[in-house]
């Protein structure tokens, strides 16, 4: 526990960029996903190498992440008809994706993401706001599109990972025709459950630099709070600029990893 606890030396500066960037990345997240594109390159800068860094940042968005679901279940933000078997379909999905980067060149995603990316931008500035309120749509055709987003997208997540929430985000809203709120607390619960599938996996293996994951914890609550309190008073108002920065910054990461 001691080697978890602290296995490398806490500074003061390792200290201040994990607060500064991980707090950033979780009021992205609290408000349309996709923090991961920001913390986990902070916990790189903070000095740590990559599987510490992975595990670490799991355990400050974890915690985050469970603030944020919270205030979204609080106020009703949630189809739990829908909800429930999402969480069970992505940590499924997770599982594959994680097998298939086994087998497969992540480069082959990454270039494909360059192919998505723009056109997934297209969709999002066509509309003039992500819905208010629910759409018509058969409740056996939501569940299909919400249940398949949840097992494909979660496939992403345990083979590459960032703008998963984002893209679920997008996917529920505009083909599942779930309202902004709604959409937003069901992917928190599909994104908490994967979180802590992912933080156990590190636990166990060691790979978390606890002291610091927890300072990054406090972080990550303050940033979620003010994230998801803010989708939920300003809905789409908020979460439609927050996706196109998302985007922008997953399309340069992908880039600069390519290159």
């Amino acid at each position: 526990m001691q080697a978890m606890w602290l296995p490398m030396d806490l500074s003061a500066s390792m200290v201040l960029i994990v607060v500064v960037g991980v707090f950033l990345a979780s009021f992205m997240d609290g408000v349309a996903g996709g923090g991961g594109i920001i913390s986990v390159p902070t916990y790189f800068l903070a000095g740590l190498p990559s599987h510490l860094a992975l595990g670490t940042n799991k355990l400050s968005s974890c915690i985050g992440t469970a603030v944020s679901a919270g205030r979204f279940v609080k106020g009703g933000y949630v189809n739990w008809k829908l909800g429930l078997p999402s969480i069970a379909l992505a940590l499924f999905g997770a599982a594959l994706g994680t097998r298939l980067q086994l087998m497969v060149d992540e480069r082959v995603l990454q270039i494909l993401l360059l192919a998505v990316l723009p056109v997934v931008a297209f969709v999002v500035l066509r509309q003039r706001s992500l819905p208010e309120t629910p759409g018509e749509i058969a409740p056996g055709k939501q569940a299909a599109v919400v249940l398949s987003a949840s097992l494909v997208v979660g496939a992403y997540d345990g083979f590459y990972g960032p703008g998963t929430g984002t893209f679920l985000i997008l996917i529920f809203c505009t083909l599942g025709k779930l309202d902004v709120r709604t959409a937003s607390g069901n992917v928190k619960l599909v994104n908490l459950s994967s979180n802590i599938g992912a933080l156990c996996t590190s636990l166990l293996h060691g790979k978390v630099f606890l002291a610091l994951g927890l300072i990054g914890a406090v972080a990550s609550v303050a940033g979620h709070w003010l994230g998801s309190g803010l989708a939920i008073k300003d809905g789409s108002k908020i979460v439609k600029p927050t996706i196109l920065v998302v985007l922008v910054l997953l399309t340069v990461k992908v880039v600069s990893e390519l290159l």
